[in-house]
């Protein structure tokens, strides 16, 4: 066995079919395979924004029934297109998904980038990543429930009577869509793009009538109309402002799913076929409107003819589903960013596709998720309730969002920080004016995502302040590794065949399994390892790199293994690379050392009494670090003890 030495990245084949992250794409599937996917899952939010957007917008603006004249429609819309136009092409599509992680994005992994060219404010950058991760629970919480329930609402259009049953039915969906969570995407997945092409196909070819007829809905392109709206409607042109934001939330998706589907599929399917239907229903609704003032009831749904509006709420509640499973499969990938990052526990990650590693279910959050979607659906009844609730998580999320990307853009890309300021100002200013508009409707239900993305930020706050107490507490008890190796070659205990490999996070001192088993057993085994997993802030590590080798003695080695955040810890698997290097590796003939730790709080602590408790129940929940790296259970040996903290 070498000294300190890799394994060279041509000698390791890609693995799943995925590339080292640094180009377009992670998958070897065609160009139009991935545009078709990125419609699917990508624009599955927003694309069914158009059930309650320009609805809730117009209503907010106090313009119902005969009040909703064309000027107010007008000056509707116009915010509507330029919101699309502004927040959504020229941030997200245009500037955002350049500022990519290794080839991932998302909230989190622009987090570890700005982290990493900002050593100084780390904190605050954590901080950051923190409050944009914890408000994007919200939304996927919030997703599901007003999606699945604008789309059933349509019902009551062929007839009252479906009325009653529209929360039951509601219900019933999204229990059977958060059921078959455990199947995994990977079946349902080559539908989503095909569906969501229908979708859009749809909801474009019922608008073009309408504009014919009234050609001058096209008007609302001019920014003019939506300044006038802004002007001389003061407050009640805020309030609307904050309904129109609902037009474009799902543009987190954008940048969130960029790793699957890069940066060239994501912009072409929204230049080319995203953007043109949803513009194009917007300003049929809008004509709907103008012509017929009382459509302002369901002017999305009123748009077809009575004859085709059961096949037509059928497929939005399918795409209302599409929309909701993105998000669903969002958080799960968020949940395993924040694991890796060290801001939450582990939890249980099954993979449910062999080629796709992105495709995972996380049987506790889709529990938490399922929960809390069914007591939002029985708490606020209707979508119109609900989407007063919507807005504040995801203009949150796009606040902090803009303030990394402006680090990003100064620091990575080494712009001037004049520069960086100027391009980012606008769409931060932009993000802050949505955000405040949407903080007015906290009493009517925007309290709902606060809370949760308050909640989520003092788990995550409380799980990373307690580790790294536990990890400085630990660190004080134990011995150093090279003086114990030492004391062991001048008076070794008794040898028994086969490889040990002791778990420890400070491969500087000796592992904590290792001193009981000597304490206890009084015997060491012909081989021992010392393994080191770390976590790297880059979303994938290359082959090359996954695998270090030390040799410290003839009886002792030091391994280190690195995996990304996106990435899911495969200790044998990985252990298997270090056959190149010479070490025979044989999984029979090598137990696994592992020390549990049982947390009890301490008189005097670095946290409040309340939060050493929290951290402790935390600690609890944890997946079974066995399972976690994926290690047989046959080969595992626990050892016990008890730590103050």
């Amino acid at each position: 066995m070498t000294s300190d030495t890799t394994v060279s990245a041509a000698a390791t084949p890609a693995v799943d079919g995925l590339t080292n992250g640094l180009g377009d794409t992670h998958s070897t599937a065609g160009f139009k395979a991935l545009m078709l996917g990125s419609i699917g899952v990508v624009y599955g939010d927003i694309g069914t924004s158009p059930l309650y957007a320009f609805r809730e917008a117009v209503v907010a603006s106090g313009a119902t029934g005969s009040a909703a004249s064309a000027q107010v429609v007008l000056g509707v819309l116009s915010l509507i297109l330029w919101a699309l136009i502004v927040v959504v092409t020229l941030k997200y599509v245009l500037i955002l998904l350049r500022a990519d992680n290794h080839g991932e994005g998302g909230i989190l992994a622009l987090m570890a980038l700005a982290q990493r060219a900002a050593s100084r404010r780390a904190a605050t950058i954590v901080l950051l990543g923190i409050i944009g991760g914890a408000l994007f629970y919200g939304d996927a919480v919030i997703t599901p429930a007003l999606s699945v329930l604008s789309a059933v609402e349509g019902i009551k259009l062929t007839t009252s009577a479906f009325d009653p049953y529209v929360v039951p039915i509601t219900m019933i969906i999204l229990l059977v869509l958060f059921a078959v969570q455990s199947r995994g995407t990977a079946r349902v997945a080559a539908f989503f793009g095909p569906v969501m092409c229908v979708w859009f196909a749809v909801i474009a070819a019922a608008a073009i009538p309408r504009v014919v007829r009234h050609p001058e809905v096209l008007l609302a392109f001019n920014p003019l109309h939506a300044i006038d709206f802004m002007i001389h409607h003061g407050v009640v042109g805020f309030v609307t402002l904050g309904a129109v934001f609902l037009a474009v939330t799902g543009a987190e998706a954008l940048y969130a799913d960029l790793g699957h589907f890069g940066k060239r599929p994501i912009q072409t399917a929204w230049l080319v076929i995203v953007l043109p239907s949803l513009v194009l229903n917007y300003l049929g609704q809008g004509a709907l409107v103008i012509a017929h003032p009382e459509a302002i009831e369901n002017p999305f749904f009123l748009l077809f003819p009575a004859w085709s509006l059961v096949p037509v709420v059928a497929v939005a509640t399918i795409a209302t589903v599409i929309a909701s499973q993105a998000v669903i499969t969002g958080a799960y990938s968020l949940t395993r960013q924040a694991i890796q990052l060290g801001l939450l526990p582990r939890f249980e990650i099954r993979h449910t596709s062999e080629t796709h590693s992105g495709q995972i279910y996380m049987p506790r959050v889709n529990m938490m998720l399922a929960v809390s979607v069914v007591l939002l659906v029985l708490m606020f009844h209707s979508s119109s309730a609900l989407a007063s609730a919507y807005g504040i998580s995801v203009t949150g999320t796009m606040v902090v969002t803009a303030m990394m990307g402006f680090v990003v853009i100064w620091k990575v890309w080494r712009w001037p920080a004049v520069a960086a300021a100027a391009l980012i100002a606008p769409f931060l200013l932009l993000d802050l004016t949505f955000l405040a508009a949407n903080l007015l409707k906290v009493f009517e239900g925007g309290w709902v995502p606060l809370a949760l993305g308050a909640l989520v930020m003092l788990l995550m706050y409380t799980w990373r302040r307690g580790s790294r107490l536990l990890f400085e507490k630990s660190r004080k008890l134990e011995f150093p590794l090279l003086d114990l190796v030492a004391m062991l070659e001048k008076r070794p205990p008794q040898r028994v065949p086969g490889t040990a490999v002791f778990l420890t996070s400070d491969p500087s001192c000796a592992p904590t399994a290792l001193m009981h088993s000597l304490k206890h057993y009084k015997v060491l085994h012909e081989k021992n390892v010392i393994l080191t997993i770390e976590m790297a802030p880059t979303p994938r590590i290359e082959p090359g790199e996954r695998v270090r080798l030390e040799e410290i003695s003839s009886t002792f080695s030091r391994v280190t293994l690195r995996f990304g955040f996106m990435e899911s810890p495969n200790v044998p698997k990985s252990l298997a690379i270090a056959r190149k290097l010479g070490w025979q590796f044989d999984i029979m003939a090598t137990s696994f050392f592992l020390s549990r730790r049982a947390l009890k709080p301490a008189a005097q602590s670095g946290m409040p009494h309340w939060q050493d408790h929290l951290f402790i129940a935390l600690s609890r929940t944890a997946n079974d670090a066995t399972n976690y790296f994926q290690i047989p259970t046959g080969r595992v040996v626990e050892v016990g003890t008890q730590v103050s903290i």
